[in-house]
Formats: structure tokens, sequence, C-alpha cells
């Protein structure tokens, strides 16, 4: 919805509409018009918007406001009816998308599916990407634990109360299976780390809450052990990957800082030139991993 310019908007107290910004939108008005006149004061009621900015087709709040400054008459017409037409070719009435705690996209069905085919598309792409993803990291679990993974990947819930605390009873189930079926603790770091590498190589990149299960895990054991199970013997790739994302974090940065021992410093460091993902490069440059700043 356009709302034109900022002295007529209310987004400050005006003297010519009286209406501040947090009262803006809710206020309403009795409408005078002749197509109303025999009803009831209360079915007269509209939003004061909705009379100060007529050409709308849809009842409720605006959802955007878009405030234009030095625009004469004309030029704000314009633009007015340019912004109008940018989503019409995605966008039919109004449809809104919902995020899923689950990382799962969704429109509502309480109001229909009002999009486009092509954002059809582009949501079922999304949905099955998201999937795809929980896949690869299910499966890329230490032996013994990809069904508490699956579970910490998957949890259920009937909204977002019930779906937090099955995660966090998922996680406490995947910590403990993780001490159980590795007790040694060099080789159960060493398993960890690998697992916490698969997110530097998703083209979508990020953390989802399922990565940082495993990078809570990381950051729970003795960080003397983390760094000692780099020298009992050489680090795979995938151990590197997850090196990088761990010592970065800010949890470790702010209990142990930047710094590196070698040669752990000088390995995670020819790994990221030699084959690292940007993020890590751009964290390289910054100082992290115990190198010198050079951006």
């Amino acid at each position: 919805m356009w709302l034109g310019h900022r002295r007529s908007l209310g987004l400050r107290a005006s003297p010519v509409t009286g209406i501040g910004r947090n009262t803006a939108f809710r206020v309403k008005v009795l409408d005078n018009g002749p197509a109303l006149a025999g009803e009831e004061p209360a079915d007269r009621a509209v939003h004061w918007w909705c009379r100060a900015y007529p050409g709308h087709t849809r009842a409720g709040y605006p959802p955007v406001a878009l405030v234009v400054t030095d625009a004469g008459p004309v030029a704000l017409a314009n633009r007015q009816e340019a912004v109008a037409e940018l989503p019409a070719d995605c966008w039919r009435a109004a449809t809104t998308v919902r995020l899923h705690s689950d990382g799962r996209s969704d429109l509502p069905r309480r109001r229909g599916l009002t999009g486009s085919r092509r954002v059809q598309e582009q949501l079922a792409a999304l949905n099955a990407a998201q999937d795809q993803r929980r896949t690869r990291w299910i499966q890329a679990a230490p032996a013994g634990l990809a069904e508490a993974a699956a579970d910490v990947a998957r949890p259920s819930g009937r909204d977002r109360t019930d779906w937090s605390r099955g995660l966090r009873d998922a996680e406490e189930r995947l910590a403990a299976l993780t001490r159980l079926h590795h007790p040694e603790a060099t080789e159960r770091i060493r398993a960890l780390l690998a697992w916490a590498g698969v997110p530097a190589r998703e083209a979508t990149g990020g953390l989802k809450w399922y990565d940082l299960a495993v990078q809570r895990q990381l950051l729970a054991e003795d960080p003397d052990l983390v760094l000692a199970a780099f020298a009992a013997r050489p680090p795979s790739p995938a151990q590197l990957d997850g090196a990088a994302g761990l010592f970065s974090s800010t949890e470790w940065i702010e209990a142990h800082g930047r710094q590196l021992p070698e040669p752990l410093r000088s390995t995670l460091i020819g790994h990221i030139e030699a084959d690292g993902t940007e993020p890590m490069r751009f964290r390289l440059r910054h100082g992290y991993y115990g190198a010198e700043r050079t951006a």
C-alpha cells in the first residue's frame, strides 16, 4: 500500500491529521459516501488510511509503508503506479509465505493459494533443497547416531513451544548417544569435527539448528582435548572444515580467543588457502584462526 509523503502519513504526529505513528493504521472514521448512506454508523466505519489513500482493493492494514520526499503530485502519482505494478508478475491479491520452524515454507491454506505458478515452483524447490540438506546431514552422522540425528533434524511439535521442547530433548539424546557410542574423547571429537564440517560445503550456506547441535557438543568438550585431537594424527579435510567453523564461532572466540597453537594454526590456514570456502577466506582475511589481518 502506497502511503505518499512523510508529513501526511502519521509516521510522526501531524498537525493536519493529528494522528501519531502508533495509531495511524488503526484509527477508523465514518465513510459518508452515497453507497453507504443507508448503513448503520458501525457499518460505515473504515480505516483512516483507506480514506486518505483511496484506490486499494483489499481490506485490512497495509503491510508496507513507503515514504517519498521531494516529489510533486505528478511524480508521486507516477511512482505510486510503478510500485503498484512491481509485484504483479509474482503475486495476485494478497498471499503471504509462512516459514515453519523446521525450515519449510508454506502458503496459508485458509486464504487459498493465490501465488503464481512460478512462485509455487520456487517454494517447492526450496522445500526440496531443505529436505536434501537435512538428509545429507543425517547420512554424515557418526556410527550409531543416524536415528538420533534424524530426531534432531526433524523434531516434532504442534507449535513452536512444542517444537523447541522436542528439539531440546532430541539434542540431549543425541549428546548422550554420542558419548555412549564414542566413549574415547579423541575419537569422539574427531568424529564430531568431521560432522561439523558438512555445512561448510552446502550451497545454501549458514548453520541450521541441527548443525548447531553438533557445534554445541564440541563446545562442551574440554578445549585442551579438542586441540589435542588434531595432534593425534593428521586431520582430514572434513575435520578441518569443521575446525574452521568451530574456531570462528562466537562461543569459542569469547572463551578462548582467536589464536591457535602450532602446528594446528598453519595446517588450518594452509587448508583454507588451498581449498577453503569464501566464508572461510573472509574470516582468514579478518584475522581469525590466528592469521594476520589483511582486510
